[in-house]
């Protein structure tokens, strides 16, 4: 046993002097370390520093454990065993005991290690002193400047947290922005709540870690015992400094938070115009208690985030209105086609800005029209607001009924252009309007400022149809130009005709035609089902994002169940060329009678012959014969003689004077359904005739 109140022996001869005389006055005291008996010998100074009586202490370093912490002990033999394991003379260390009246003091402790000839380490020998004094200006210093550093932090959070709500226009941006580790995490919360107020009741809307807020407690009435109830009644911000103040203020919350770790939390009511619209709890497990600065802080950061969630829910309101209204312009269902498939979808922009950014004036409509006829309508007001959506109402209106009236569409497009151009408003349209036969597959265009619509094959291949245009509606009105071209196409069964806003092709820096074909590529690689593809390309839509809307119609021509090969035949007769018109003579007598028709083929030759004819004779340029059979349930052979003159023919009655000019009278005996249609700048006579679903071919 070592003898406990003897002195240490002397320190080595080139121990440095103390520096600093003030510190010698502290209490300081020498020790003797036999590392082989593992002894650990103090003077009487030593005993004081350490704050142990001689009849405390054995001697062992073990025995120093009554006054050394057990993480001190740990940092202490670190020290020390780091520097006999790396070769040093001598080490140097703070650390804190506890002294018998509860309290702490710092202590410093300075060793000289002492090795035999071979290296080994044998002693260490040293001073030990009370550190207390030097310390305790130099740590108040520190820990000013450690809460100084930590308020400059904490500050620094908010504003950067309060330059994020700034941009957050939905509640959801709101919490994301909450929640985000570079944000409010950094003011060393380790979990996070954020209720909202609705029908006096808290809903939780975000929580992390999960469970955060306690089971049973996602949606709760204000007058229940939580801390978020509390702080929304009373509009005060509850602090709850430790574990012990969280039980007893709150038992019924405490025990399902046991597992967090919870030392301390700040819950704050988010007050807005003077109400309180929900509340948000900070949790920490590293803490105790909040200084004054730091409640500053955390006030200040509630009110930021009531003032952004109260503009995000404002948001909300003002775009579910908006697109309540959008929607309520938009065809609320789209008509069965007999004889086609279609798909609708509209997609609104996504970019920021102002409230109403989310709306526009893209629409589409699909129009039923007489004789198993269908018109497509796609279209964009000017804007992105409620007025662009309350216009673009009013011109899918006045589209529809035009439409239905029965005019041509060229007509339907010019008289829309003067209603746009005499309405209240300053706002032009682009618009393209399809009229489809379904039962030939002729679908005639007129375009007003609007994209090309796009046609996908049978195959899959997919093409932009150029199709001659106008001005947008109402600027056509505005500047007197109110022509607007008819292009024709031909859609036969199992192709798909696409009208689109420039919202699906449009892309910043980019040109159109490149859009265009960049589209054209994806849609002949997309799914087959117009749905499928609608779908798709929505999708494609949103992962790219962008400040404009989109709105999609997809039309497929189906292929009838019955369909028979060469559905259709096409001849161009000149005048002056007997041998064409002997040709397409022969086409139609072959034709007739491969389809089934053989019983009424002197019927269709003669019928088709006077058409050809009436065309050669009343106008100047070519006639082109198309035949087909049309099979919607109703199987029919039609004729069509298409010619570039814009008069339409007259049907005489028995009885006018001249024998020639019965062509159509003579038609209109031999078929059972004739008619005219305007086709661009020329029109095509046409006529019908039912033949048997199950004649031979």
């Amino acid at each position: 046993m070592a003898d406990r109140g003897a002195s240490a022996p002397p320190l080595p001869e080139d121990w440095p002097a103390h520096p600093d005389p003030i510190l010698a006055l502290n209490r300081m005291g020498s020790f003797d370390w036999d590392l082989d008996a593992g002894l650990f010998h103090m003077d009487a100074q030593a005993h004081e520093v350490f704050d142990l009586l001689p009849e405390e202490y054995d001697g062992r370093v073990e025995s120093l454990s009554l006054r050394v912490p057990p993480h001190e002990a740990a940092r202490l033999d670190t020290v020390v065993a780091n520097a006999i394991k790396g070769g040093s003379e001598t080490y140097g260390t703070y650390f804190r005991i506890h002294c018998r009246d509860g309290t702490s003091r710092w202590t410093h402790t300075q060793g000289y290690i002492r090795r035999d000839g071979t290296g080994r380490p044998r002693r260490v020998v040293g001073i030990l002193r009370d550190a207390t004094r030097e310390l305790a200006d130099s740590e108040a210093r520190s820990l000013r400047a450690a809460q100084d550093e930590a308020f400059r932090q904490q500050t620094s959070v908010v504003q950067v947290t309060s330059a994020a709500l700034a941009h957050a226009r939905s509640v959801q941006d709101v919490i994301d922005v909450v929640q985000d580790t570079h944000g409010v995490r950094h003011l060393g919360a380790a979990g996070v709540v954020i209720g909202l107020v609705e029908a006096g009741r808290i809903r939780l809307a975000a929580e992390g870690p999960a469970d955060s807020s306690g089971p049973g407690t996602r949606v709760t009435r204000i007058d229940e015992p939580y801390p978020m109830s509390e702080v929304v009644c009373t509009l005060t911000p509850r602090f709850i400094e430790s574990p012990e103040e969280f039980a007893e203020g709150y038992p019924v919350l405490w025990p399902h938070l046991t597992g967090l770790h919870i030392t301390s939390a700040a819950y704050l009511p988010l007050i807005a115009q003077g109400r309180p619209i929900g509340a948000m709890g900070l949790l920490y497990s590293d803490r105790r208690g909040f200084s004054a600065q730091e409640r500053t802080v955390l006030v200040a950061l509630g009110s930021s985030i009531a003032q952004s969630l109260q503009r995000a829910m404002l948001y909300e309101q003002d775009r579910d209105l908006a697109q309540s209204l959008q929607q309520a312009m938009l065809p609320r269902t789209i008509p069965s086609v007999r004889g086609a498939d279609v798909a609708v979808r509209y997609r609104a922009a996504t970019a920021g800005g102002a409230v109403g950014r989310d709306i526009g004036g893209d629409w589409y409509d699909l129009i039923p029209l007489p004789g198993g006829r269908v018109g497509a309508v796609i279209g964009d007001v000017q804007g992105h607001d409620t007025h662009a959506a309350a216009v673009m109402g009013q011109l899918r209106i006045v589209l529809r009924a035009y439409a239905a009236e029965g005019h041509t569409p060229a007509t339907v497009m010019a008289r829309a252009s003067v209603f746009l151009h005499e309405l209240d408003t300053d706002r032009f349209a682009t618009c393209l309007y399809a009229e489809a036969d379904l039962a030939t597959g002729v679908v005639q265009v007129v375009r007003a400022g609007h994209i090309d619509p796009l046609v996908r094959h049978a195959d899959g291949s997919c093409h932009r149809v150029p199709a001659e245009g106008g001005l947008p509606l109402g600027l056509s009105a505005e500047f007197g130009r109110l022509e607007y071209p008819v292009s024709t196409l031909e859609l036969d069964p199992g192709h798909t005709l696409l009208l689109c806003t420039d919202g699906l092709v449009e892309q910043p820096g980019a040109d159109l035609d490149d859009g265009m074909r960049a589209l054209a590529g994806f849609i002949a690689k997309g799914p087959e089902g117009v749905r499928d593809l609608a779908d798709r390309l929505i999708e494609v839509a949103d992962e790219r994002g962008g400040d404009d809307d989109v709105a999609l119609l997809l039309l497929r021509r189906r292929v009838p169940e019955t369909s028979r090969a060469g559905g259709r035949l096409q001849q161009r007769v000149t005048p002056g060329d007997p041998e064409a018109l002997a040709e397409a003579r022969h086409m139609i007598g072959a034709a007739v009678r491969s389809w089934g028709a053989r019983d009424r083929a002197d019927e269709i030759e003669l019928a088709a012959d006077e058409l050809i004819t009436n065309t050669l004779m009343h106008t100047e340029g070519s006639a082109i014969l198309t035949l087909r059979v049309v099979d919607d349930g109703d199987r029919r052979l039609r004729v069509e003689v298409e010619d570039s003159s814009s008069a339409l023919p007259r049907r005489r009655e028995v009885g006018e004077s001249g024998v020639s000019g019965r062509g159509l009278l003579l038609v209109e005996l031999l078929a059972d359904g004739w008619g005219v249609e305007a086709r661009g700048g020329g029109k095509a006579v046409w006529c019908e005739f039912r033949v048997p679903a199950g004649a031979a071919g």
